[in-house]
């Protein structure tokens, strides 16, 4: 029987954990006399739009917010809609039970949670916080054995954190809608990061390239050599006559050299050079031996395994956090989300039996290694990320597949190398110079060559683990250098010496892993947020990927450079690392929360009488300082100018304007890629006037392909389209009727639509007539009426070709002309016809899991209009981000169909209510209040 199926009458402690994966491996380790459910994450929090606003607050001017500003930042919380048949279930189960154990994760969410469901379920009956940061029986019947008191500390810092987070989305992101955008979103972090990258970016954009050359010298010690002791050597000219050789280093962005004290060698110096040194005589100079040692890497903490995840295993921050999710729900991994490198006694214990058994006693240190957290403000004292238990699993025991299998391998490599002797060798830089003779009339050219190797003599630590790097052209801790045993002295023949340019490069764009760390050093945000973090920033169409490198859309620079000019404080990295700070200091109780938003959101008064120090409220309340259009405009070169519209960036020189690729690189937007783009032919071709409303009519090509339509005037009193954002960020909360009106208001203001239809298959953009365009227009075309049922037929072009439509019921056409050729007559005989299904048969299952435990039917996997999806026939479950159909276990699927019942149905539109003829004014209302409702949403 599955933990949601249980009833409290089996027993009289309820225990309450997030996920339905969770309580069904907990229940498996506490028996009888526990019924554990789930509260599927989160129940309740700040009102998600005005139609959520509890009707007590409604006209209120703080209530867009969801927080009373005016009374010490009072929130509004809210059931969520979607949990509310599972916060009627888990009432339920609590009317039938003796006492209630809180399980939800240790840390201020989880704390929050926990809290948030004390609130809202009121319980009559002792309440115990149970916590853990492993799922395995030892760990789970200890939490029950030593419950705790809620930490309210935690709880108030939670709290402090959504209402800012509130504030400043709420707040600012409405000036993106105006000044930008619609659908464009601020948030604390989120902007800081995509400030990152597109700084990044203008790196790229201002970078100039340099070329410098060197020469490479291949040379032979004369005696055979063999893999410990090569004949041969390959070194890089460094000094020429005393003066070091300048190297990508020594340029700046520009381009130019940074200092005076080093030769620049061009490539005409490089070949004279190269052919003047063949004669020369070349000898070791000298030779610097030190002993090499590295130490293991800490374990895990919740950054370093997104970081290497995506190294690695390619994997996303937050594919790396789904999976890591599901192991430690599982019971293979210890708590996902964490600051520490500490490992228990237990821990250790483990990890050094593992290092005895699997590499033998000469591996393991004499004491176990302990690490210090270098994480300021580090918010909870878990362990590391673990294996769990007190004993690790090795990955062949645990059975996993996929994804889960790569993650938790890696997660065991690192726990066991952390306790594993350091990797010693030597490392070793040889020397060799020569000089050229004198040749018709040059001086002698006295060179020098470096080549520097290591030679690990022991692996240690290495042997179980390396860790990976950023740059795709490092060198890895375990890679070797061997060079030849040479003494200073010896002398050397050169075999070849070659010539080589480069060129400097410009700063790498952030990947994942790079931006995650870079967040984290310049203590920005918390590593649990990461990977929600870029998942936004992506979301919102301000970064997208390019292999896995972050690159910053058009639309993310003028946002960020919106932000930078008129809210720079908000987007200040050391003001925002103190927001960090603050809110820690409000965790440790060393500050108080309301005083604290009081001065971030009203700002103060300094001492004495002094300038007032603005807060969001005063920087969000005078926006006729910013020009939308400067906002929006950013010069290219050459009297040409990027601007980010409506329909997305175009290029724009006098009258000439041209679309740019939504996936052209800013840095790849050169004057000459401009002009490139100028000149294209537009793809726009004018067909000529619309005779009856005078309108230009014109054939483009779109996303969709090509199409006709109509260019309408401007309305003189319209709107700017961004100032048309969503309900939510209305100015103020009225009755819904008042906000139904408004809302048609303003669709009217920005006046009608122009009239847009797609052309056929048979039509193309250079040949398509105005007659052809307005016949075009006139679809979908009135065919007549059913005398039998008194329904309207229509012809209508669609997206699986021509067809007729009445009511519900729909017939294919054979070509598009019949669109405007059928008859009545005609389109009866067709539907007098029984309706061709032309469905093929039903598609074999993906994969067949087993019989589900809850419903007992058989659970297979599907492909679906919108991909793969488990289903036992009644319950329907899509496969998330990290799954896939071939690693989804059945277990996993069961998971899946769990969390889906868990929800609940999806709630179904209600029929309109049949009235009298009297009650059709209230009717009205009625629809009018629908309407306001989901338009709000």
């Amino acid at each position: 029987m599955s933990p949601s199926s249980e009833t409290a009458r089996e027993g009289s402690r309820l225990v309450i954990v997030e996920s339905p994966a969770k309580a069904k491996t907990i229940k498996g380790y506490l028996g009888p006399g526990y019924v554990v459910e789930a509260s599927v994450g989160h129940i309740r929090d700040l009102p998600n739009g005005a139609a959520e606003v509890p009707a007590a607050y409604e006209g209120q001017p703080w209530a867009r917010l969801g927080v009373n500003v005016d009374a010490d930042f009072q929130p509004i919380y809210v059931v969520n809609a979607d949990k509310k048949a599972q916060v009627a279930k888990l009432k339920k189960l609590l009317k039938e039970a003796d006492e209630l154990f809180l399980a939800t994760d240790e840390d201020r969410e989880g704390e929050a949670i926990a809290w948030h469901l004390q609130e809202v379920l009121q319980p009559k009956v002792p309440v115990r916080r149970m916590v853990f940061h492993e799922i395995t029986k030892d760990a789970i019947r200890s939490a029950v054995a030593n419950p705790r008191e809620l930490n309210q500390r935690l709880v108030d810092a939670q709290e402090t954190r959504r209402i800012l987070d509130r504030l400043y989305g709420y707040e600012v992101s409405p000036v993106l809608w105006k000044k930008v955008g619609p659908k464009l979103s601020a948030g604390r972090v989120q902007s800081v990061a995509t400030r990152l990258v597109v700084e990044r970016e203008r790196e790229r954009r201002a970078f100039r390239s340099a070329s410098y050359w060197d020469v490479l010298g291949t040379f032979d010690t004369g005696r055979p050599g063999d893999a410990s002791d090569p004949r041969t050597v390959n070194a890089r000219l460094v000094v020429l006559d005393g003066k070091r050789v300048a190297t990508g280093r020594d340029f700046g962005p520009d381009g130019k050299l940074k200092g005076r004290d080093v030769l620049h060698v061009d490539e005409a110096g490089a070949r004279a050079l190269a052919a003047a040194l063949e004669s020369a005589a070349f000898s070791v100079r000298a030779v610097e031996r030190k002993p090499y040692r590295r130490s293991p890497y800490a374990p895990f903490r919740t950054t370093t395994l997104q970081q290497e995840a995506s190294r690695k295993l390619g994997f996303g921050a937050k594919a790396t956090m789904q999976v890591a999710q599901k192991l430690y729900e599982n019971g293979f991994i210890t708590y996902m989300r964490t600051d520490s490198t500490t490992l228990s006694d237990t821990a250790i214990t483990a990890a050094r039996a593992q290092v005895r058994e699997l590499y033998g006693a000469e591996y393991l240190p004499d004491a176990p290694r302990s690490y210090t957290g270098k994480v300021k403000n580090a918010q909870e004292a878990h362990e590391a990320i673990r294996p769990s238990g007190d004993r690790f699993r090795t990955p062949a025991e645990t059975g996993l597949t996929g994804d889960m299998f790569r993650l938790y391998e890696l997660i065991w490599m690192r726990t066991v190398a952390s306790q594993m002797k350091d990797a010693v060798g030597q490392s070793v830089t040889v020397r060799i110079g020569g000089t050229a003779a004198e040749a018709e009339g040059l001086p002698g050219r006295d060179a020098e060559f470096t080549a520097s190797g290591k030679i690990i003599t022991f692996h240690g630590f290495l042997k179980a683990y390396v860790e990976g790097s950023d740059d795709p052209d490092a060198e890895l801790d375990d890679r070797e250098r061997r060079l030849p045993m040479v003494d200073e002295g010896d002398a050397l023949t050169a075999g070849e010496l070659t010539p080589e340019g480069h060129a400097t490069k410009p700063p790498a764009r952030y990947t994942e892993a790079s931006l995650v760390k870079e967040l984290e050093e310049r203590e920005i945000g918390r590593p649990s947020t990461y990977a929600s973090i870029i998942g936004t920033i992506l979301d919102r169409g301000y970064v997208f990927k390019k292999g896995t490198a972050l690159v910053p859309s058009f639309i993310a620079f003028a946002v960020v450079g919106l932000l930078e000019n008129h809210f720079g404080r908000l987007v200040d990295y050391d003001f925002t690392a103190k927001m960090e700070d603050d809110l820690d200091q409000i965790a440790r109780g060393e500050t108080a929360a309301v005083p604290w938003l009081r001065r971030f959101y009203f700002g103060e008064d300094t001492p004495g009488g002094g300038d007032h120090l603005e807060g969001l409220k005063d920087l969000v309340t005078d926006l006729g300082a910013i020009d939308a259009r400067e906002v929006n405009s950013f010069p290219v070169g050459e009297g040409i100018v990027l601007r980010v519209g409506r329909y997305g960036p175009y290029v724009e020189r006098g009258d000439q304007r041209a679309d740019v690729p939504a996936d052209l690189p800013p840095d790849e937007l050169t004057v000459e890629k401009a002009e490139e783009l100028l000149d294209q032919p537009s793809g726009d071709y004018v067909l000529g006037t619309d005779p009856v409303t005078g309108h230009l009519i014109v054939a483009k090509s779109g996303r969709y392909g090509p199409y006709v339509t109509e260019v309408l005037p401007e309305p003189e009193a319209a709107a700017p389209a961004a100032e048309a954002p969503a309900d939510t960020g209305a100015a103020k909360q009225t009755a819904k009727k008042t906000t139904a009106k408004k809302t048609a208001k303003k669709a009217a203001a920005k006046g009608p639509k122009p009239r847009t239809a797609s052309l056929f298959a048979s039509m193309s953009l250079d040949t398509v007539t105005l007659e052809e365009a307005l016949k075009l227009f006139s679809l979908p075309r009135v065919v007549g009426v059913d005398p039998g049922s008194g329904e309207e037929i229509t012809a209508q072009n669609g997206r699986f070709g021509p067809y007729l439509k009445k009511g519900t019921d729909s017939r294919s056409l054979a070509t598009e002309d019949q669109l405007f050729s059928v008859t009545l007559e005609e389109a009866l005989a067709l539907y007098a016809q029984p309706k061709a299904r032309g469905r093929a048969a039903a598609k074999p299952p993906l994969k067949e899991l087993g019989t589900d435990p809850v419903s007992g039917k058989p659970v297979v996997v599907k492909e679906g209009r919108f991909g793969a999806y488990v289903t036992d026939g009644e319950t329907n479950a899509t496969l998330r981000v990290a799954d896939s159909v071939e690693d989804i276990t059945p277990e996993r699927g069961y998971e899946l169909l769990a969390e889906k019942r868990a929800k609940g149905p999806a709630p179904k539109k209600r029929a309109a209510a049949k009235k009298a003829p009297a009650k059709k004014a209230p009717a009205k209302k009625t629809a009018a209040k629908k309407t306001t409702t989901k338009k709000t949403t």
